[in-house]
Formats: structure tokens, sequence, C-alpha cells
């Protein structure tokens, strides 16, 4: 599986630490992976850089618009924006790719690869919904990063691996430990 990944911020620990859980349990064998301009501190940054670029086949910057995912003769599965400002949904959504990543989701979207949008803003204007709406009609699938109160969370980690685990099962990999929805009824464990 070859699958691009534009991860930001808070969600980069978290995303590290998801897809190492992946790869050890054998999920999927191949990502690429670029980084995109962060909300870290230079210290943290440049570890979590590290490790990310440590996971990653490849890094690219931003800036690359020359770089191999932004043709489509280079083969990917897809695509996970996490997570998603409303900037870069009304880039994607519009088709104005200004930016290797928006340039990469155009590719995936016109070469018929999934495209995972994970939009961060509420309350969300017309605009915004107009977006998505243009987004889900090209192709895309909106996966909010929801609260999860009814799969048995104990923490905002625990939510946080839920939006993200649902953002990969668009790809068929199931995250280890992720609790999808069994009915009104949770396990001991859960409780």
């Amino acid at each position: 599986m070859n699958l691009l990944f534009a991860i930001n911020g808070g969600y980069i620990p978290t995303f590290l630490n998801c897809m190492r859980s992946v790869l050890l349990h054998g999920g999927a064998s191949h990502y690429e992976v670029f980084i995109l301009h962060s909300d870290l501190t230079d210290g943290d940054e440049a570890d979590i850089r590290a490790a990310a670029e440590a996971l990653a086949d490849v890094c690219y910057p931003p800036e690359d618009l020359a770089a191999a995912i932004s043709s489509g003769s280079f083969y990917t599965d897809g695509m996970i924006v996490a997570p998603c400002s409303m900037k870069t949904l009304s880039a994607i959504a519009n088709g104005y790719s200004d930016s290797l990543l928006i340039r990469a989701a155009d590719v995936c979207i016109k070469e018929c690869r999934k495209v995972v949008l994970m939009p961060r803003e509420m309350p969300l204007s017309r605009i915004h919904l107009r977006n998505m709406s243009l987004a889900a009609e090209a192709g895309c699938v909106i996966v909010p990063p929801m609260l999860t109160f009814y799969n048995g969370s104990k923490s905002v980690d625990d939510m946080v691996n839920h939006a993200l685990g649902k953002a990969l099962m668009q790809f068929g990999i199931v995250l280890p430990g992720f609790q999808s929805w069994r009915g009104d009824h949770l396990s001991k464990e859960d409780k």
C-alpha cells in the first residue's frame, strides 16, 4: 500500500504512534509521508520531523511542486489530510493547486484515488459546508475528527486514535486497538 499523508501539529505524535502500531501488526507495508508547516516549538519540531522521516519512505517540503507525488504517473492508493484547514479544503474542493499538498490531492482526485479530509473548524459556515460538499462530490471522503463518546473512549487520546482509525479504515487499514461500534452494549473492559 502506498499512501500519502499530510499531517500537522498535534496530530503528528499520535499519527506516528498509530502508524508504528499498524506497521508492527502488518496492517500495511509502505507509506509516503510529507509533513507541512507545524505549530510545534522548534525544539519539539526537530524531534518529531526526525521521527516522521524515519517512518516515511520520502518526506517532501510543501513548496516542492516538482516532487514525484505531483504527477499522476506516480502511483499511490490515496491520501489523508489531517487536520484539513478550511483554506486547504477550499483549495482542494476548487482545484487551486498552489502547493504540493493541494497538487497531490488534485492528482489523487483526477486519478480517482481516495482522498480523506479531516476538517478542523467549528462552527461551520455555509461556505465551509459548500466546500465540503464540493470536495465530497469530487470524490473526497470527509472524516471530521468528532468526539466519540459512544465507543467507550476514556481520554482525548482515545478519541484522536478513533478519528485516525476511521480515516485509515477508508484504506482497509485497521488500527490495532480501534474500538468500532458493536451495538449499544460496551464490553466489560470498555466500561
